[in-house]
């Protein structure tokens, strides 16, 4: 897929830093590198023009570097499919001085400072109750709901970044014969936990909230939970599998679940 250049009137005042040719010398893998002034405290890092795995690697191995550094100027990092947007204080840095920091930090990764990345495993239950759009995706896509099923969880995703709501991870991997459009009319509401599929993605539903994705599962699983460390149980970089489960399993591990958060909000709570 194709990615439209940046452009001016979208808000980026398209100041783009000269590093290309110093990168490129050193680190073919940051050739395409370029450094936008995206807002007065914030800066867009382009590093492909496509969305594609090696430019994804790209963006992941920049944005674990720089979280690395734990730098103070730094205030956030936001990784998209092919750029990082750093948010920065304008009050300790300029532009200028976290560009350098960027080259600087690219001109240092090479194909060693990949790391393996962690593997999360999510059970879901593609119980019919869970899974109100399975048969329609079976229909289009001209498969039986069990092909569906094998094919989704047999695949091996990608975490690109974190989105639309907290811990909203959006995943990369999703084979080609199970790619269909989203909803024409979004639902007001879609449980917490929940297993869908959009275009080329796949997702889980973090919490509660609208959307368009078509639903085929549910996990058990809490994969956001704001008084943990991190929060999301998911995160850039990550390879996620899905295992399917039967409803049999779903009931028991969400009571188990239910009742370890329990525990730990009463522990919490106990007086010392």
């Amino acid at each position: 897929m194709r990615l439209q250049p940046l452009r001016p009137e979208l808000g980026a005042h398209h100041v783009v830093y000269p590093t290309r040719r110093a990168i490129a010398r050193d680190n073919r893998r940051f050739r395409t590198l370029k450094i936008v002034e995206a807002s007065d405290s914030s800066l867009l890092v382009a590093l492909g023009d496509a969305i594609s795995e090696k430019v994804q690697g790209r963006v992941i191995s920049l944005f674990r570097a720089l979280s690395e550094l734990r730098d103070a100027r730094i205030r956030n990092l936001h990784p998209a499919y092919a750029s990082l947007l750093i948010d920065f204080d304008p009050r300790e840095s300029s532009h200028k001085e976290l560009a350098a920091l960027v080259e600087k930090s690219a001109h240092k990764l090479g194909p060693e400072a990949e790391r393996k990345p962690k593997i999360v495993e999510i059970p879901v239950c593609y119980n019919a109750a869970f899974a109100p759009d399975l048969l329609d995706i079976a229909e289009r896509t001209k498969k039986s709901p069990e092909e569906v099923i094998a094919l989704h969880s047999s695949a091996t995703y990608h975490v690109c970044f974190l989105g639309f709501s907290p811990g909203f991870a959006y995943l990369s991997g999703l084979p080609e014969a199970l790619q269909v459009p989203r909803l024409d009319t979004p639902r007001k509401s879609v449980k917490a936990g929940t297993v869908a599929i959009a275009g080329s993605q796949a997702a889980v539903y973090p919490v509660d909230s609208p959307g368009g994705w078509r639903l085929i599962g549910r996990t058990p699983v809490q994969m956001f939970n704001p008084a943990a460390i991190p929060p999301s149980r998911l995160a850039p970089g990550d390879v996620v599998k899905f295992a399917p489960i039967d409803r049999g399993q779903f009931d028991t591990m969400s009571g188990t679940i239910s009742e370890t958060m329990s525990n730990k909000t009463s522990g919490a709570m106990s007086p010392r």
